[in-house]
């Protein structure tokens, strides 16, 4: 399921917990497809806590807690980590982050958490969510089977990569707009992990949490020409990082893009991966006018640029990604009734 779903998901089995139907979460899929991260999201939507255990690294009796004797009888601390209303408030997500790398003693010590939201006398508070994530068997990573019993007391959820989700969420959080029209140019590398590779040694591949690492690696070493193919490179792996540092040295072609934005004269480049990063730059400019006074005049002027681009398709691209990160606003500039009739072909067709 897209990442766009499976936060729809999260979001409804976080607010179902006030009216008692809420189901645990488990979240699957490889490294670094942004399992965790929609976790997060969905914590930071509602200005929640997340408290998050990582099974792997605990004993049972980490999370069973420690006993002790009173009087005659044997009682148990619950251990600080667990929710506990009055300390990290009413409402919340338990996160069990790796629990298929978690030994099978420790899982069995959350079968009733999971399950019955208790362990002993303690008892997750009513309006804390449980949402779980861990890696396939065939991820080549530290998994265990996960045991039915443990399995049966989650509802399942695969995460798979989208570019579209990634690029909205890239373009919200700031993400260089030069890595996104790479990656819409080449969309097969948003996720390219090959197990294969990393017995090989190659430890660096191709995923949305790298993707972000060579944002980072372009802030840092962009002035460097010299230094930036092995920065990348180490974020994304050899392959991935030297096809999209070449892509990033072509860009010194790209047309006057505040012109663009500003309805002068702009030429329309005839290379298929500078149209991409024209795109992706433009998309990135007017979701930056949002809110600003010229905003409809900007987005007025994309609309007539993206008429201009030799493929239809390239256009469509260019303003569904203004439309996701805009919304209803767009429908109302004056152009956009221009641009879909010349695009209506393309559009009915998809």
């Amino acid at each position: 399921m897209r990442p766009a779903q499976l936060s729809f998901v999260l979001e409804r089995e976080f607010l179902s917990t006030a009216e008692g139907h809420h189901t645990p979460v488990m979240l699957w899929g490889p490294p670094g497809v942004g399992k965790s991260q929609i976790v997060a999201q969905i914590a930071a939507r509602h200005a929640v806590p997340v408290i998050d255990i990582r099974l792997s690294q605990m004993e049972p009796s980490d999370l069973r807690g420690i006993p002790f004797r009173v009087g005659d009888l044997v009682q148990w601390a619950v251990p600080a980590l667990l929710p506990d209303a009055a300390r990290h408030g009413q409402r919340g997500v338990l996160f069990l982050d790796e629990i298929t790398s978690a030994p099978p003693a420790v899982s069995a010590a959350a079968y009733q958490l999971i399950l019955d939201r208790r362990l002993g006398d303690y008892r997750i508070p009513d309006g804390w969510a449980i949402f779980a994530a861990g890696n396939r068997q065939g991820d080549r990573g530290v998994t265990y089977a996960m045991p039915a019993p443990l399995a049966n007391r989650f509802s399942h959820f695969e995460v798979d990569v989208n570019l579209d989700d990634w690029a909205f969420w890239a373009y919200a959080n700031g993400i260089d707009e030069r890595l996104i029209g790479f990656l819409r140019f080449k969309p097969e590398l948003i996720f390219d992990f090959d197990p294969a590779k990393t017995l090989a040694g190659e430890m660096a591949f191709p995923s949305p949490r790298s993707w972000e690492f060579a944002h980072r690696a372009l802030q840092k070493f962009g002035d460097h020409p010299e230094m930036l193919v092995g920065a990348l490179a180490a974020c994304v792996g050899h392959a991935a990082g030297v096809e999209c540092a070449a892509y990033i040295d072509s860009l010194d072609r790209l047309p006057d893009l505040d012109a663009i934005t500003e309805g002068r004269e702009a030429a329309v480049p005839a290379e298929i991966d500078l149209q991409y990063a024209v795109a992706a730059a433009l998309a990135g400019r007017a979701l930056r006018a949002k809110g600003k006074p010229e905003a409809q005049q900007v987005w007025g002027n994309i609309l007539d640029y993206a008429q201009r681009l030799p493929l239809k398709e390239m256009g469509v691209m260019l303003v569904s990604d203004m439309h996701r990160g805009i919304g209803a606003n767009l429908f109302a500039v004056p152009q956009f009734a221009g641009w879909a009739n010349a695009v209506a072909d393309v559009m009915l067709y998809e």
